[in-house]
């Protein structure tokens, strides 16, 4: 699908959301050392549980409200309720105030209205663009996103310590600018209100929306394999969740400053932060550079063993980055981190639907979901646990957390093999393909 052949929608969100996104991501991977540093460690790790439950629970109602309201309405209120939260973060870290509370609230607030505006912009995507061209569309913004994580942390770990205020004010004039633009230059496309009551039945209230999903979530207990699945899934994720919590504070704390290149008698070097900026950067290129190549060479292999070794890599990482403050040894521990998450990217969302009955997909999908909603809400807890048994203890308490997940992920799976649906996603017919 050409550049030209877009709809205006698409290309002006691109562009928009890509340096919201350039923005964002250099002064979001920060935020947990910043809650450390002022609020402490336990402090900061329970306000960061309490704002992931928020931010789950407005999750709930994203769809809803892009369905009910509007896709374009929901998106441009959340770009201004963004805009209007900048105008706090940034008093509360200006020269004339320094709030890590009304910053700890306005943090919140800006997870809380991306909660609304990601399942809106997602819909509109799926209303204006023809299916055979959907998965393009959605890999443009997902290496539009990814670009922004290559060039955000670093250029973050710049400003965010040095010229914060200056950060902010700027993420308040382009969000100001983004609200403007969506709500002059895009159109409104989500089906009349009669084709979405004619596709659901009755229109339903925001809490029997809420409620209704909710439901959905008892295929669990009745699941066995699924909820193996899920549960590996969440004990993985505190994992991979650490990256901008328990990591941001490690590299900071322990990390001494260290020379990156060195050329005669000119060097360059990096703080801790700025190694954790650097080491945001890496995963997000990798993952831009690698995400097809490793999603394509793994459908050639067992799901089960997938699985497994992913799990496994990010347990070793979790020992590796716990284990040295040198940064090439960090740089190596990131590459292994990455090539874990490459390694399922491409095939967790067929393996649910194995899992799955058709009649029940839907409801398997969205349960699928509380892998990462569940695992978001718990890992923030990691950066009190430095404080309780160690920096040491909480990474080597990581890495068994992994091997648990292991486990489970290996029980899960001989027992989908013994029903008789071999877990591989190579065929097994030998007929030759006629094309």
């Amino acid at each position: 699908m050409k550049w030209k052949d877009w709809d205006t929608n698409i290309k002006v969100r691109l562009i928009g959301e890509f340096f919201v996104n350039l923005l964002f991501w250099m002064f979001f991977p920060f935020m947990a050392i910043y809650f450390s540093d002022e609020l402490g460690k336990e402090t900061a790790g329970i306000l960061l549980v309490l704002s992931q439950i928020v931010g789950v629970i407005t999750n709930l109602v994203g769809g809803y409200c892009a369905d009910r309201y509007g896709r374009k309405k929901m998106m441009v209120i959340s770009a201004w309720g963004q805009a209007v939260t900048f105008v706090f973060f940034v008093a509360a870290n200006s020269p004339w105030l320094d709030s890590p509370v009304l910053t700890f609230i306005a943090f919140s607030a800006l997870g809380l209205f991306g909660s609304l505006y990601w399942p809106a912009s997602h819909a509109m995507i799926a209303d204006v663009v023809e299916e055979k061209n959907r998965s393009e569309v959605f890999a443009v913004f997902y290496t539009s996103i990814n670009i922004s994580v290559v060039f955000g942390p670093i250029l973050g770990s710049i400003f965010f310590f040095s010229y914060r205020f200056e950060l902010l004010l700027a993420c308040l004039l382009v969000s100001i600018v983004l609200a403007f633009v969506l709500a002059k230059y895009i159109r409104e496309t989500v089906p009349v209100k009669k084709e979405i009551l004619e596709q659901v039945g009755t229109e339903k209230k925001w809490n029997e929306a809420v409620w209704a999903q909710l439901k959905d979530y008892r295929v669990i207990a009745s699941d066995k394999l699924f909820l193996l699945f899920v549960l590996a899934g969440i004990l993985v994720a505190q994992t991979f969740m650490q990256m901008d919590l328990l990591l941001a504070v490690y590299t900071t704390e322990k990390v001494p400053e260290q020379t990156l290149i060195a050329l005669g008698n000119w060097d360059f070097s990096l703080t801790g932060e700025k190694v954790f900026g650097y080491l945001i950067s890496l995963n997000g290129l990798l993952v831009a550079l690698c995400t097809v190549w490793i999603a394509k060479w793994m459908n050639r292999f067992n799901e089960g063993r997938v699985f497994i070794l992913s799990t496994m890599l990010y347990g070793v990482s979790m020992l590796v980055f716990g284990g040295t403050t040198i940064m090439w040894v960090l740089f190596g521990a990131m590459v292994i981190f990455t090539t874990a998450e490459l390694m399922v990217v491409g095939i967790q969302e067929s393996f649910i639907s194995k899992l799955a009955p058709e009649n029940m997909r839907g409801q398997y999908f969205a349960a699928a979901g509380l892998r990462f909603s569940i695992g978001r809400t718990i890992a923030p807890i990691t950066i009190p646990l430095t404080m309780w048994i160690g920096f040491h203890n909480t990474f080597y308490l990581l890495f068994l957390l992994a091997l648990i997940s292991a486990g489970i992920y290996f029980i899960m799976f001989r027992a989908f093999e013994k029903k008789g649906q071999p877990a591989s996603n190579t065929k097994t017919d030998s007929k030759p393909v006629v094309s």
